[in-house]
């Protein structure tokens, strides 16, 4: 049963993207107060890619909202009506242009559930194939690196790596894989 209880609702912020949402409410101690939410209007989406020899690709690119380069696996968006792994296929294809025979969902986690109802899909990714990529306007300076998968490992170990998804991802693999 939930213990906070909504008094009333007000819209603050509305695009394509997110929806921001202010909530006046009574907490699970009883008092006052109010709670903002931000809901996502697309799946986050990851993969982390993996060839026959053990190697891994990352991509990194600017990120606005950090003012900083940050290393990740392949990632963007689904919609919610779209299926996780069809997302995947496409977002590993447009960034890195590598297709893949075998897919295994691996985690699905909730990003900062504090603030967000963002849900996130990791994939792994196998039998891969090189093809072109696709990248978006918003990609203009990705790189693209390929590496061993181990090096990504000591990167999140190292805290290199920073993305939530990535970090999950590359840990996860690390286990099912027995690296």
């Amino acid at each position: 049963m939930n213990p906070w209880q909504t008094l009333s609702a007000k819209e603050k912020y509305d695009n394509r993207w997110i929806n921001v949402t202010e909530y006046q409410v009574i907490n699970p101690g009883g008092g006052h107060g109010i709670y903002g939410k931000v809901h996502f209007k697309n799946k986050a989406i990851g993969v982390v890619a993996l060839d026959a020899d053990g190697n891994t690709w990352l991509v990194g690119q600017w990120r606005y909202t950090l003012n900083e380069w940050s290393w990740e696996i392949p990632e963007g968006g689904g919609a919610l009506e779209e299926e996780p792994v069809e997302a995947a296929k496409r977002e590993l294809q447009e960034e890195t242009g590598l297709v893949a025979t075998t897919w295994t969902m691996i985690q699905r986690v909730h990003l900062s559930n504090s603030v967000c109802d963002e849900e996130g899909f990791l994939f792994l990714a196998e039998g891969l194939t090189q093809e072109k990529n696709n990248l978006e306007e918003t990609e203009a300076d990705l790189k693209v690196w390929k590496l061993p998968f181990k090096e990504a490992y000591q990167m999140v170990m190292d805290g290199k790596i920073t993305d939530s998804l990535s970090v999950t991802g590359i840990l996860k693999t690390f286990q099912l894989r027995k690296f």
